[in-house]
């Protein structure tokens, strides 16, 4: 069954551990219960059980350390495939993506400062320009 004939079938449902793993959100079914149980991943809002049912028009919010995803369920899938079909399973909203990417670009630009950094002990030369600077007036 391609995703065109799951979307076709709206009545179609699966567990929300099980629809999670098969769209990649996480590597095993227990991983995605877990985060489920957490309250990281939430259906219209709620917190939910992992055996929730999934159908397609059901928007779903997981978030995965400080970032998160805001989907809408286009087809539903009981088994893992490839990533093209796992991402045929959801749509993400606009929304979502965009502060998505903010967020990546604000610990991308966060990472640069820390590591923009000098490591270790001042030098000679940065003691006298830091003394020099303290004692402006």
């Amino acid at each position: 069954m391609t995703s065109a004939d799951r979307a076709a079938n709206s009545d179609e449902r699966v567990r929300l551990d099980k629809w999670l793993w098969a769209a990649r959100f996480y590597r095993t079914r227990s991983l995605a219960a877990q985060a489920i149980d957490t309250g990281q991943v939430r259906v219209s809002g709620e917190r939910v059980k992992a055996a929730h049912a999934v159908r397609a028009g059901t928007r779903i919010s997981v978030r995965r350390q400080a970032l998160t995803w805001t989907i809408d369920v286009i087809a539903v899938a009981d088994r893992r495939g490839n990533a093209t079909e796992a991402a045929a399973l959801y749509c993400e909203t606009e929304d979502s993506a965009a502060l998505r990417e903010k967020t990546l670009a604000a610990q991308k630009a966060a990472r640069a400062r820390v590591l923009a950094q000098p490591a270790g002990r001042p030098t000679k030369r940065d003691r006298r320009r830091l003394e020099d600077f303290l004692n402006e007036p």
